[in-house]
């Protein structure tokens, strides 16, 4: 399986910092990577990275090219309009304060589930460089607490960072708003990756690598595409409100990940998808309900190509799919997922095959869109 998907590329997104607001090293690197694969693109004033793929007739997608990095004057065609809308961002914090000794606290940008912050090594990235830190709650060591203490769960904010530094060697080296982000590799365990920021580097990932197979391929499109590589979905669908108010798509796909709980402890009906069973059609969450018709279509197309597939519903949560299909007078949107074990957390996992499925049935439906 490895061997068929661009693992490279998901480890290189994965792996890059970029919390909401500070998602400017993924931008750079997703640049470098489509540079033959649009035609323009732009970076907006929320810094939302949108590129544009003009129709395609037979034959004429391949061959290389320089991405003209544009200032959004954009060439106007009577094509249908496309919007995908993968967020950049990964959750994470921003300092909030150095004390007198050099411990670093905490201002979360995004959800956590403080029960999977205890001793995780950190990245500080500051001007003066990225910094390798360790994270742990205030508070007694085992060898010395009581077993009150022991069962309490802390908050965010009684968590600190230490870089192993003197107090003033940090205070020189660390500014209130720099980022930080857990810091994990990713790895490939067995038909399966792990890594932090899977949500929502897959679906940067699936964007590219969709768009990829057609350009390789020469198939034609008939639609105007737009990417949008998003930034602040983590905090509230920012980004994506700003770039789909900006595009002004007939039809939106969000892409993202989604709940994958097959694991021991969820019933079987709370489990929202199963992995290895495929892409995930997203009917509905908390931010938005998919437009039907396109969910059918999508399940049709996923069945002519013998494409694995699971239809899903996330109870609670939302997706940039929510603000395409609410951009100025609305779209037809629906969510395209990938079932995700262990969501916000440094050991997120992914099936291969689902990833596979996903990347195909994007790339089947892009040139059916009219």
């Amino acid at each position: 399986m490895a061997e068929k998907l661009n693992l490279d590329l998901l480890k290189r997104l994965c792996e890059t910092p970029g919390i909401p607001g500070r998602e400017d090293r993924v931008r750079e690197l997703i640049i470098s990577e489509v540079e033959e694969l649009f035609d323009e693109a732009w970076v907006d004033s929320l810094g939302n990275l949108i590129c544009r793929r003009l129709p395609r007739k037979q034959g004429t997608s391949k061959g290389k090219k320089t991405l003209q990095v544009v200032d959004a004057e954009k060439a106007e065609t009577d094509a249908t309009r496309l919007m995908l809308a993968s967020h950049m961002d990964e959750i994470g914090f921003y300092v909030s304060h150095i004390d007198d000794n050099g411990f670093i606290r905490l201002n979360p940008a995004g959800g956590f589930d403080t029960r999977n912050l205890f001793s995780r090594r950190v990245l500080v990235c500051t001007q003066k460089g990225d910094f390798k830190g360790v994270m742990n709650p205030g508070g007694r060591p085992i060898h010395i607490s009581s077993a009150d203490e022991r069962t309490k769960v802390p908050e965010v904010k009684e968590f600190f960072v230490d870089l192993g530094m003197t107090a003033s060697k940090v205070k020189s080296t660390v500014r209130v708003g720099d980022m930080v982000v857990l810091d994990e590799p990713m790895e490939v365990m067995g038909e399966k990756v792990v890594s932090k920021a899977l949500d929502n580097r897959f679906a940067c990932w699936v964007a590219i690598e969709a768009v990829r197979a057609i350009h390789e391929s020469g198939k034609p499109h008939a639609c105007d595409l737009f990417v949008a590589f998003t930034v602040q979905e983590e905090v509230g669908l920012r980004g994506a409100k700003v770039a789909a108010n900006s595009v002004q798509p007939d039809f939106g796909i969000g892409l993202d990940v989604s709940l994958s709980c097959d694991t021991p402890g969820v019933p079987k009906e709370e489990s929202v998808t199963k992995q290895g069973d495929g892409v995930g059609l997203h009917v509905m969450d908390g931010s938005f309900i998919s437009d039907h018709e396109m969910i059918d279509e999508l399940e049709a197309l996923a069945k002519k190509n013998r494409i694995k597939y699971q239809r899903t519903i996330l109870a609670r949560g939302g997706q940039d799919g929510a603000a395409l299909q609410q951009a100025m007078s609305g779209a037809r949107a629906a969510g395209l997922v990938c079932g995700t074990r262990y969501i916000h957390t440094v050991t997120e996992m992914i099936d291969q095959r689902d990833l596979a499925a996903a990347r195909d049935l994007l790339a089947a439906y892009i040139p059916t869109v009219k």
